[in-house]
């Protein structure tokens, strides 16, 4: 099915996971927990690695329907084989998180197929670095658009199912930068500080309609997208030595809270940022 930008392809089939069937035929989730996602259909940004896939496996071992989003079929294509290999069904959607056009004809046809996205995690997100005296304008447009304008822009293009239904959870991945900083990443912490405010100012307007809006920040896990810090033997060391669980995270250990959120266990919790770093953030 496509796309501007892209294709809406992939695997849909369940887990491997018994079901079973009320006395009118429906079928009902054999989870019956709090933290069940069977029947959800959620789209995550950024999600062919890192966190991003992290997210999206363990929201598809809650039983979600899941879409990936990323620039790049192949790269896609990929996380996919790697979810099927467990058993979990996905879908891809390849869009430019940053292109409105392209965000709302994905959206739309997600729409089309699925009946409605119930779950929205703005992954999504790059990072430059640089000392701010000289760091390049177009950079930091470049920041600015994909780590705070897509999470608003894809955030409005599901809104109006999400009003229509009174439903709905959207999660931003905010960052440790969010709240703290450090040199070099001025932009990077501009736009994820938004991030924050973001979150609150979309709960409270939100939560009328029964749509919960919270954010996952992360500090310093082993992704790509840390691969420079990760191969500095001196900053690897720091953040080892800073962080009081003594290590990176695993991109696998966001999973659960990204659950917990996507899930009817978090209902009555909206516009809160939640520091998943090892204890980094409470330490002196």
């Amino acid at each position: 099915m496509p796309l501007a930008g892209g294709q809406l392809t992939g695997n849909t089939s369940a887990p491997n996971i018994a079901l079973s069937f009320t006395r009118s035929g429906a079928v009902e989730s054999p989870l019956q927990t709090p933290f069940d996602l069977f029947g959800k259909v959620a789209l995550i940004t950024g999600a062919y690695r890192g966190l991003g896939f992290a997210i999206a496996q363990g929201l598809a071992r809650a039983g979600a329907t899941v879409v990936l989003n990323g620039r790049r079929q192949d790269a896609l294509d990929a996380a996919v084989g790697l979810l099927s290999a467990q058993g979990l069904g996905a879908s891809t959607a390849v869009f430019d998180v940053t292109d409105r056009e392209e965000i709302g004809s994905a959206v739309a046809q997600i729409n089309e197929r699925f009946g409605h996205i119930d779950i929205l995690f703005n992954n999504a997100g790059i990072q430059r670095r640089g000392p701010l005296v000289d760091f390049p304008q177009a950079q930091w447009d470049e920041i600015i658009a994909t780590n705070l304008s897509a999470p608003f822009a894809v955030s409005q293009a599901v809104l109006p199912g999400m009003i229509s239904r009174k439903s709905g959870k959207i999660v931003h991945i905010a960052s440790l930068m969010s709240e703290l900083a450090r040199p070099g990443v001025v932009p990077y912490t501009a736009a994820k500080g938004g991030v924050r405010q973001l979150t609150r100012g979309m709960a409270v307007e939100l939560a009328p309609h029964n749509i919960q809006v919270n954010a996952i920040a992360p500090g310093y896990f082993a992704t790509e997208m840390n691969r420079a810090l990760i191969d500095d033997a001196e900053f690897n060391a720091w953040v080892s030595k800073r962080t009081p669980a003594g290590r990176w995270g695993e991109p696998d250990e966001l999973a659960g809270l990204a659950v917990f959120l996507a899930s009817s266990a978090s209902n009555y919790m909206t516009g809160q940022m939640l520091v998943i770093d090892g204890g980094m953030s409470v330490a002196l």
